[in-house]
């Protein structure tokens, strides 16, 4: 929109049996490359396809983006397998700015949950993926990431890197006006969907897979199962929604709706005819995890209720902002107090609180100033 030239790589995975191409979309310039598939996919083929990205982002930026001469050169994690392909557009653009917006700090993160240890054939995966992190980040001008207690660990955990480098350039969101439905239309929305139209709906949305902690999700459903005070739903779709599901068919008939993930237009008309946004995360986690399922249920004016490790710091910023409640996700208990407490609340209240809190922080125009403040006038 300000008139910067943007070329877009992204993988193409083989579940979608396209070939490497080049396109032009609304004067944007898309390189996609086939790869394995490296989400919603089992370990293995998760692991080999992040270790051939690289090699193939490379070979793809080579043949079809030779004649380019970028001034930014801007990547996220995951992956972190990036090194490179950085280290060979630096080469070819020495002046140009590389800018890595850490959205996971891996393979921390699948430490902390069991996928990869210190020690044995695990711990030569482990070592190999560190190795690549370190690289990432050397290569870096700078490193944004989703929240202050993620700049926090990064220079606790890296500390070579200068502070001066590591900012918080947060999840953000593109918003349009959206359309608010009255009560009467958020009962119909209810209705067509099979839920209650006479209690509150808290919504679950997005990845289910082992960084969610599903277990313990499954322990706080079945608990509150009962109760004719609330409805929960949960929509999604990841490696652990067998498990959701295997339980969900053995208790039919409590107050839980399951489903299959929705396309995102008939997901957000859903989400603005429900009350509250569910976030839950494995409590084993060591690093600050930051879901940026917490924009859309701002975006449609809901507080959240947050059950973490003890280390993300989402749910404090939503207690300390007034759009949530949080707990840590090692006790049921805790969960359900603080779901009696924020059904005792003015939800409304908090989540135009949130919605609030969601303009002044986490629009795409903050992470986009974050990054262009760097730039050198006239670039």
């Amino acid at each position: 929109d300000d008139g910067h030239q943007v070329y877009i790589v992204c993988p193409v995975e083989r579940r979608l049996r396209l070939a490497t191409s080049l396109e032009d979309k609304y004067g944007i310039h898309i390189l996609n490359v086939k790869t394995l598939n490296i989400q919603k996919t089992n370990v293995v083929e998760k692991g080999i396809g992040m270790l051939l990205v690289e090699n193939q982002y490379k070979m793809a930026v080579g043949k079809y983006l030779l004649d380019v001469k970028f001034d930014l050169v801007l990547y996220s994690t995951p992956p972190i397998t990036f090194p490179k392909v950085i280290a060979y557009l630096k080469r070819r653009n020495p002046h140009a700015m590389t800018y890595l917006l850490l959205k996971d700090i891996f393979p921390q993160n699948a430490l902390d949950i069991g996928m990869m240890s210190k020690t044995g054939a695990k711990g030569l995966l482990y070592r190999f993926f560190r190795k690549k992190e370190k690289k990432l980040y050397a290569l870096s001008d700078y490193i944004g990431c989703m929240s202050p207690a993620n700049v926090e660990y990064v220079l606790k955990h890296n500390p070579e890197i200068a502070p001066v480098r590591v900012e918080v350039a947060p999840n953000s969101i593109e918003m349009f006006p959206a359309e608010r439905i009255d009560a009467s239309e958020q009962v119909a929305v209810r209705s067509r969907y099979g839920l209650p139209t006479d209690r509150p709906v808290f919504i679950y949305g997005g990845n289910l897979g082992k960084p969610q902690g599903i277990p313990f999700l499954i322990e706080c459903l079945a608990a509150n199962a009962m109760r004719n005070d609330c409805h929960f739903v949960v929509i999604g779709a990841g490696t652990e929604y067998a498990r959701l599901e295997a339980w969900y068919k053995d208790n039919a008939g409590l107050n839980v709706t399951l489903m299959k993930g929705l396309p995102k237009s008939e997901y957000d008309e859903l989400a603005r005819a429900c009350h509250v946004g569910l976030i839950c995360l494995d409590h084993r986690f060591t690093i600050p995890n930051f879901p940026s399922r917490l924009l859309s249920y701002l975006e449609n004016r809901m507080p959240v209720l947050c059950a973490t490790d003890p280390n993300t710091d989402m749910g404090p910023i939503a207690e300390k902002n007034g759009f949530g409640y949080w707990c840590e996700s090692n006790s049921v208990e805790s969960f359900t107090a603080i779901l009696n407490k924020i059904l005792d609340s003015d939800v409304k209240a908090m989540g135009e609180r949130g919605y609030e809190f969601l303009r002044r922080h986490y629009l795409v125009s903050n992470t986009y100033e974050a990054i262009t403040k760097h730039f050198t006038p006239g670039i």
